[in-house]
């Protein structure tokens, strides 16, 4: 039996293998289209380009993984079909829950894998891809220049007609560090590039003149000119250490740190609700005054305060709603492997097909759907319309349940689906289709 159940294994982890490695291709295919004007713009050179994609790589495999082991299950259980492998294995009193053990195991341990990876591993290279994404769109600030238009960076204001690669031309420069008198710099051409690790701005002009007043006598007017000016403004606040900044979304937190934070709010939430109450009691208090303009200014303002930290009750628990559905779904997306093996198991069997085709073409079915409904509880959850286990657990349970359904109506029911039918009903229409199509097209003519 164990000798099965590793044969069970063995023929599931190859397919696993080259699902996983398509599926992570195609997603990283999809982040390319996405980054291309951001690469072609800044002009990013090879390492900074497979600093992105290999920080991205993460963030795809935490969705390629459960879709990969779908696409694994229904291959090998349907190759298993088709080759009678499961036939003979019945008749000798081996049932599919026997043959399934191993790949439950293994799903087992894959989801508690992957519950530590979308705890500990994501969440820092999902930090580290966003800092390195806001250093990468100033790695060029000339790109920020449109042609014709103002540009004020802290103290200076750009100008240019036109922009060429990294080249200005016919640029004037207003530096208004001194705000009554305003320097005005001319030059034929000029650059911009950022130093320091993108912490200060550097630009070099050429061939220009430089228009002051005097600070003491503004009626002094002094006109110089320059081969080559270079004008260094520091702390543009651009330097990002990727590996700790202090503002962090809710995918680039673990699970404990959204639990501390919380817990913090909801401290917050019971001082609001204090603060409130202290509030209330005032209003009480003023309301058995006699009635006057100024007891009912200050009624109106202690009515405002009230409003206003009801308000921010409203919000602190929207965010409070957010990090559970984030933690809930960390948990239901790793889990995700299990439930997609009592769902493939049944469906390889039913399934009349042992080719890789067949087999992307179902799992990625499901696994649409499967998202949908995950993104569809996150929205829900988040707006709080539901609470948020339900919204990220509820995908989980339907499919599950599915699963176990198919798999117990496997064991008495053995038919298997024909998908030649609708293929046949398809090109037929296709056909048709194309057939009309081109014979109007002919009596056109």
């Amino acid at each position: 039996m164990k000798l099965l159940e590793r044969y069970i294994l063995r023929e599931t982890i190859k397919p696993f293998l080259v699902s996983l490695t398509i599926v992570t291709f195609i997603f990283l295919i999809d982040k390319i289209i996405d980054l291309l004007n951001l690469i072609i713009e800044k002009r990013l050179d090879i390492a900074a380009i497979v600093s992105v994609f290999s920080l991205s790589i993460p963030f795809i495999v935490a969705l390629s993984v459960p879709m990969s082991v779908l696409v694994a299950i229904i291959i090998t259980f349907g190759r298993l079909s088709v080759d009678n492998e499961l036939t003979a294995f019945k008749s000798c009193g081996i049932n599919i829950y026997t043959l399934m053990r191993s790949s439950v195991v293994a799903a087992l341990v894959l989801s508690a894998f992957m519950i530590y990876f979308n705890n500990e591993i994501l969440p820092e290279t999902n930090h580290k891809l966003k800092n390195l994404l806001v250093r990468l769109h100033h790695r060029r600030p000339v790109t920020s220049i449109r042609p014709g238009t103002f540009t004020t960076v802290k103290n200076y204001t750009i100008f240019a007609f036109d922009v060429e690669d990294d080249k200005l031309r016919k640029v004037t420069i207003f530096d208004k560090q001194d705000a009554e008198f305003p320097a005005t710099i001319t030059a034929e051409t000029g650059e911009i590039i950022l130093a320091d690790g993108g912490n200060n701005f550097k630009a070099i002009l050429h061939n220009g003149q430089l228009h002051e007043r005097g600070k003491e006598d503004p009626s002094a007017y002094t006109l110089s000119s320059f081969d080559e000016l270079v004008i260094h403004l520091p702390d543009l606040g651009y330097q990002i250490n990727i590996e700790d900044a202090a503002q962090r979304g809710d995918r680039e937190m673990t699970t404990k740190q959204m639990i501390t934070i919380n817990e913090l709010r909801r401290e917050e939430i019971n001082s609001l609700h204090q603060e409130i109450a202290s509030l209330q009691r005032r209003i009480n208090n003023l309301e058995d005054l006699p009635d006057s303009r100024e007891v009912r200014r200050d009624i109106n303002r202690l009515e405002n305060l009230m409003r206003m930290h009801r308000n921010k009750i409203d919000d602190v628990q929207t965010r409070i709603r957010e990090f559970q559905v984030e933690i809930h779904k960390k948990y239901a997306i790793a889990i995700a492997c299990l439930i997609f093996v009592l769902l493939g198991v049944p469906i390889g069997m039913m399934i009349k097909t042992s080719g890789v085709g067949g087999a992307f073409t179902a799992s990625t079915f499901i696994f649409i759907v499967y998202y949908i409904c995950l993104v569809l509880g996150e929205q829900l959850g988040d707006r709080g319309q539901v609470p948020p286990f339900i919204a990220m657990w509820a995908p989980n349970i339907l499919f599950g349940a599915i699963g176990i359904y198919l798999l117990i109506k496997s064991t008495k029911d053995t038919k298997t689906i024909n998908v030649e039918p609708l293929k046949q009903y398809l090109t037929q229409k296709y056909r048709k289709l194309v057939g009309s199509n081109d014979n109007s097209d002919y009596e056109a003519s």
